[in-house]
């Protein structure tokens, strides 16, 4: 599904050049479920962002689905961060101004999807994610968990190939924590490719494989069993 060959990342900052990613070499198979660990400066974010197309790299190979991705402008960028990946963020990223339902419904809006057609499908997920009684709150109304399962289902609307997870429970409490990653968890066992970046191990140990980063490098890559 995912695979990095001798991938290598700098940034100028004035007259110097900050070496980020170091040959990275990283395999993901469909249906895994990853964690990326790694200290803060360590290239975590900046892989992922590499993974989720928002930002290119300097040299090696990212191919995703067998398709090569390199050097896209903003246009295919977001055509095929559409297709292919949904995202869920440490601060939720919902829209405050609009209910739970409209929230999962949006990136569907910007697919062309019919109105009906997008409110059913938002429905689905809602349910999935054990919120259908919540359609028409507004993030204010919700809890942090809450907020973070109806942006899970956001992700998952547009029926992504991978979901990609910056921090996911890094606003949460650990009960609520295990909560979130329980359904993750559940989401993957149905089959969903997912990549979780975290710091905290006892979430990581919810993954079925750990990669650790440090300074640039994948120092190791154990199987969780």
């Amino acid at each position: 599904m995912i695979e990095i060959k001798k991938l290598n990342k700098s940034y100028r900052i004035g007259q110097n050049s900050l070496h980020v990613l170091k040959g990275i070499d990283l395999k993901i198979n469909e249906g895994e479920l990853v964690a990326i660990m790694g200290s803060s400066g360590s290239g975590k974010s900046t892989l992922l962002n590499i993974i989720g197309m928002l930002d290119n790299y300097d040299s090696g190979l990212y191919s995703l689905d067998n398709f090569p991705i390199k050097d896209l402008d903003e246009t295919k960028a977001a055509k095929y961060r559409n297709q292919f990946l949904g995202f869920v963020f440490q601060s939720f990223n919902l829209i405050n101004y609009k209910t739970a339902l409209e929230n999962i419904a949006l990136p569907l809006y910007y697919q062309g999807v019919s109105r009906k057609e997008r409110q059913g499908i938002a429905l689905e997920y809602l349910d999935k994610v054990g919120l259908a009684d919540w359609a028409e709150h507004l993030p204010s109304e919700l809890s942090g968990g809450q907020k973070q399962r109806i942006a899970i289902a956001r992700a998952l609307a547009s029926q992504p190939k991978v979901l990609l997870a910056d921090e996911p429970t890094g606003a949460l409490d650990s009960t609520t924590s295990e909560e979130v990653m329980s359904l993750i968890k559940k989401i993957n066992k149905e089959g969903k490719t997912i990549l979780v970046v975290t710091h905290e191990h006892d979430i990581a140990n919810m993954c079925n494989r750990i990669v650790t980063l440090k300074d640039g490098v994948i120092m190791t890559d154990v199987k969780i069993k």
